[in-house]
This record gives structure tokens, sequence and C-alpha cells, in this order.
């Protein structure tokens, strides 16, 4: 190479919106790009909403068979494809919860570093600063302790970090249903990770606040707006 000789420039990374568009053209490189992207992302909501890899495994699964089957239908005027994405995996966990009625005890990994094994661990800003493994336990089961329609809000707001625009487009409910309802799951959080000996946060990191009021949530009061179902 000469001295002259430049390297060529990276291409830009592509958009979601462009790979789906070019996956519904049928370029199949297109979707396994979109699918590495986005697949951790959703095997993770799943996880932290259901407790059981081999569920999450299946959740994600038919979540990109179902926008393989649907592409069309999304619309980016309501939101980011990411949103879209977290929408359709909600449906499919809700469906197993509903059949199962109870969400599994998060199932021990053989490696809690990874991203996809890590589960709830895997938000470090969050969940880093706990004080010690047997914390991390506690809020992993706070957290499936909670009602579906809570527990939603905690795990996009909270665990995935993103805005409430957002997680209302991914639930369909207003933004204003996603505050009440991550406020009252903050309560209910507090409650009993504060009934808990040995359940305290470090100050730092979101959930920090959750132990900051330990008072018990008070009474169980439906918040319109949400769909309950799909």
């Amino acid at each position: 190479m000469t001295g002259d000789q430049r390297h060529p420039m990276e291409p830009p990374e592509q958009s979601d919106q462009e790979l789906l568009r070019l996956m519904l053209e049928g370029d199949e490189a297109a979707f396994t790009a979109l699918y590495r992207r986005r697949q951790g992302a959703i095997f993770r909501f799943a996880l932290q909403m259901g407790g059981s890899r081999a569920v999450a495994e299946d959740v994600t699964q038919e979540t990109f068979l179902t926008l393989i089957q649907e592409a069309r239908r999304y619309d980016p005027a309501r939101g980011s494809l990411a949103a879209y994405l977290y929408g359709i995996s909600r449906n499919h966990v809700l469906r197993r919860l509903d059949s199962e009625r109870a969400p599994a005890p998060l199932e021990p990994s053989d490696n809690d570093q990874g991203a996809a094994a890590a589960g709830l661990a895997a938000g470090d800003d969050l969940l880093g600063n706990l004080l010690g493994r047997e914390q991390v336990e506690r809020v992993r089961a706070a957290v499936l302790a909670l009602p579906a329609r809570y527990r939603e809000v905690v795990v996009l707001c909270d665990l995935h970090e993103i805005d409430y625009a957002e997680a209302a487009r991914a639930l369909d409910c207003p933004i204003g249903t996603v505050r009440s309802r991550l406020h009252r799951a903050h309560r209910m959080l507090a409650g009993k990770l504060a009934a808990r000996p040995r359940a305290g946060f470090c100050q730092s990191g979101s959930l920090a606040a959750l132990v900051a009021a330990p008072q018990a949530a008070d009474s169980d009061t439906p918040v319109e707006g949400c769909s309950g179902g799909l």
C-alpha cells in the first residue's frame, strides 16, 4: 500500500426501518442483521417478565416470526420498531402468563456475565451497585412477584431504560398510564424489599429509590387506559 492510499470508509449502519424495508423486499441478510440487533433485548424482556429461559427463547422466536408475517402492519409514525417488537413480545408473554397463571422463578444461569444469560442482572447501571448476589436474587424475585401490568413497566422503563413514550407505544396505552403504573410498581417493590432483611440498595442507580420510602403500597386500584390483553 502506498503512502497516499486510504482504507475505504465503513458504510453507515442501517436503521431498523431501512433493514425492515429491505426485509420486506426479500433481503434475508437484512432480516438477519435486524434479528441480531434486537433479539438480545427481546430475550431479556421475555426472561424478566416470565422468569423462564425456555419460555424466553420461545417468545423470542415467536416475536420474530410474527414480525415476518405482519411486518407490513408496522407504522413508523406510531413509534420505533424496537417498541413494536417489545409490543409483540409482550403479547406472547402475556399469553404464556395467562396459561401458566404465575411466572416461574428465574432460573439460574450458567454464566451470569453473559448478556442473554444474565437476565435481570444485565442492566449494569441498575443492578451493578447492589450489595452482592443475594440482593440481586431478592430484586429478581420481587420483580417477578409483581402483577404483570406493573412488572412490564418496571422491566421496560427501569431495566431496559426506555422512555415513557416508547413504553406507552409498546404497551398500547397513554403515557400517563405508564407513569401511574410505574409509580405504583415502585411502591410495591419498596414494600416487598423493605420487608426482607439485607435487601437495601446502594444510593446510586435508578432502582435505589425503590427503598427510599419503604411503606407498603395501598389498595390495588386499577388504572384505566392500558389494554389488559392483546
